[in-house]
């Protein structure tokens, strides 16, 4: 299996860990990635929010890179996948829309022969749970609570991977990795990442809100998969404790370092060292 790689700005980042766990995970299920090029940030929130035609241009361009490998592309970052996946669908169907957009491009030109996908939807379609059968460490009697996000379940309603309200994917991958997975109907709302740094206490308000009920539903973590989700959840967990006055300490990790730990990789290869709050509960049950 190979795919175009687009990690996006985040996880050349502040969200390193999920880049270097995804590529460890690759590497032990024979999933070859190839780094596009001279890829660029995709807008995410922030263009969008000031000119949707600009945001577009940023997707497309970055599409366009991905459909000289002949590959379909992996996009981990929500935020990424949803501008990606909606700008790929909107651009094939609109021939109006697609001219305009390839105007701006100059040198390049989105001719819409690529597929965007999610690294999740990759283990469960591409994959197959039937290839995590055998787990080395399968993750028998850690509580995880699943938090997919506001955005990886929305970005292209004519084509959904999973149900917009209640998925089921994340759930059925920790399952498939011998996890209890617990009752969470927050699943999908807010954590107010993309506020994170202008409306710090909206965030906090909202993360503290589904950290709370993932500990009443005695998780003993939290899987996400969206580096905004991770950080507000993880970074300023701290925070949320103060505002609530009482401890949480309850490890936010990426999907990926937990099916790291599930298929065996070393430990110093997921990016655990980098997360704020300890998930030395979780390695003690692995």
């Amino acid at each position: 299996m190979k795919y175009a790689y687009y990690p996006g700005c985040s996880l050349h980042a502040s969200a390193a860990e999920y880049d270097i766990s995804w590529k460890a995970v690759c590497e032990r299920l024979d999933i070859q990635l190839v780094e596009m090029e001279d890829w660029s940030c995709c807008g995410t929130v922030h263009a969008t929010s000031v000119d949707r035609l600009l945001a577009m241009a940023l997707a497309a361009r970055n599409l366009s890179i991905a459909e000289e490998t002949g590959l379909e592309v992996a996009v981990p970052c929500s935020g990424c996948y949803k501008n990606l996946r909606t700008t790929d669908e909107e651009l094939k169907e609109d021939a109006d829309l697609r001219e305009r957009i390839n105007g701006s491009l100059q040198r390049r030109s989105f001719k819409g022969v690529t597929a965007v996908k999610h690294p999740l939807y990759i283990l469960l379609e591409d994959v197959g749970l039937d290839g995590l059968a055998e787990l080395p460490r399968p993750l028998h009697g850690l509580k995880v609570a699943p938090y997919y996000g506001c955005v990886l379940t929305r970005p292209a309603a004519k084509q959904p991977v999973d149900d917009a309200e209640d998925p089921q994917g994340l759930d059925r991958l920790l399952e498939a990795l011998g996890a209890e997975v617990v009752p969470y109907p927050a699943k999908t709302k807010c954590c107010g990442g993309a506020v994170l740094l202008s409306h710090t206490d909206v965030s906090v308000d909202l993360t503290g809100q589904l950290l709370m009920q993932a500990k009443e539903a005695e998780a003993e973590c939290i899987a996400v998969a969206c580096p905004m989700c991770q950080m507000a959840l993880d970074a300023y967990q701290s925070q949320v404790e103060r505002q609530l006055g009482t401890k949480l300490a309850l490890p936010v990790l990426y999907f990926t370092q937990l099916l790291g730990l599930a298929l065996g990789v070393d430990r110093g290869r997921l990016g655990l060292g980098r997360l704020v709050v300890s998930p030395a509960n979780v390695l003690a049950k692995v």
